[in-house]
This record gives structure tokens, sequence and C-alpha cells, in this order.
């Protein structure tokens, strides 16, 4: 995936389309919108930085998990499989993106309105979590089986994220990074992030 910081308008329609599509509970992001002032008055402007899991071709959570809960598919995403994760957390303290999310009992029990009430919405879209485990953004992995982009990707007005095969010279998010100089985040971390800024 490919972020262009200079679509980007911090509408955070992303962060909205992502816990709907995943169905988070509250407090949980899979996806977030930073925000970055510089320059000096009266010559001030914002960036605005989206940010997500960045399925690391070298990824430490994977490396640190007990269980064999994370692992990397074929086409480079890399997974939580709820059903081997024991919530040691090992994962969330080892990625230096701080990616990980935590599935709390307890934000299962209070729901999106904290009255105990869980909507419809919710019943049926929490079942896909176990409480006590820890998840994480899987470039909606069903959608990208499906022939489909992420929900943030499809919702996104400005075409500020661009998701596409990196491997691929003609594909658009390879093209972006050749063209415009893409980089990864934090590369010192030598993870072999498969997301890129360009600006």
């Amino acid at each position: 995936m490919v972020f262009d910081l200079r679509r980007c308008i911090g509408c955070n329609a992303c962060v909205v389309a992502c816990k709907q599509e995943n169905s988070l509970p509250d407090g949980v992001f899979f996806t977030r919108t930073l925000s970055q002032e510089y320059g000096v008055f009266p010559n001030v402007n914002r960036v605005y930085i989206p940010t997500l899991c960045n399925h690391c071709e070298d990824a430490p959570c994977q490396k640190v998990c007990p269980s064999g809960a994370t692992y990397t598919r074929d086409d480079g995403i890399v997974m939580v499989d709820g059903e081997k994760c024991i919530g040691c957390n090992s994962c969330a303290v080892a990625c230096p993106y701080d990616q990980r999310s935590v599935m709390t009992k307890e934000s299962f029990e209070d729901g999106l309105y904290a009255d105990g009430n869980l909507t419809p919405f919710e019943e049926q879209g929490y079942t896909r979590f176990t409480p006590g485990t820890v998840t994480k953004c899987d470039f909606c992995s069903e959608r990208v089986d499906a022939g489909l982009d992420p929900a943030c990707v499809a919702t996104c007005p400005t075409d500020a994220r661009i998701f596409g095969d990196l491997d691929d010279p003609q594909s658009k998010a390879r093209q972006l990074i050749d063209e415009r100089g893409g980089k990864p985040p934090l590369p010192e971390k030598n993870t072999k992030p498969k997301v890129f800024y360009v600006s």
C-alpha cells in the first residue's frame, strides 16, 4: 500500500470504514490518521499521516509469537489466527509501529454506548474476535481475496491510499513509489515494510 501525503485531507473516512468493515469495538483502531503542523506563523501548514499495520516482510511480531498465531500469507499479508493467539502481547511489544490491538473482555461487554447493551451490528460483528487476544489490520484480507480493495482504500475520497502488488512494476502503487521516491516508515528498523509514503 502507498499513502500519498499530498492527497490525504485528514477526513478520517478510512478510520470509519475500517471500524465498520471489521466491527471493531470502542477504543480499537486498525488504522489512524495522525496530523502534524509545520512552519512558523503566519506560514503554517498541516500534513496528515495515515497509519496501519505495515505488513513487514521481516515481521518482528511474527518472530516473537510463541504460539504461531502470527503468520504471513503467500501474498505478503501478515495475519493473526485468533484461535492460536494466547494473548501474551509479545507481538504488541515487538511491533515498532505500535499497530497491535488487545481485544479486552470489557470492550465486548460494554458496547459502543458503554451501557452493556450491544447493538445488532455489534452482536454479529464481535463473533469474529476472541476476548483476550491481540489482533491487527489484515488489509481486509477477505475483500482482497474477492478481488476488492481494502475498505479504507475503497472509501478514501481523494485516492490518498493506493493498494496494489508492489512486485508488479506496472501496478499503480509500484509506479507511484518509483516516480515519487516512496519511503517506508522507520526504515532503520529493517523490517522491510510493505507500506510506503510519498510526499
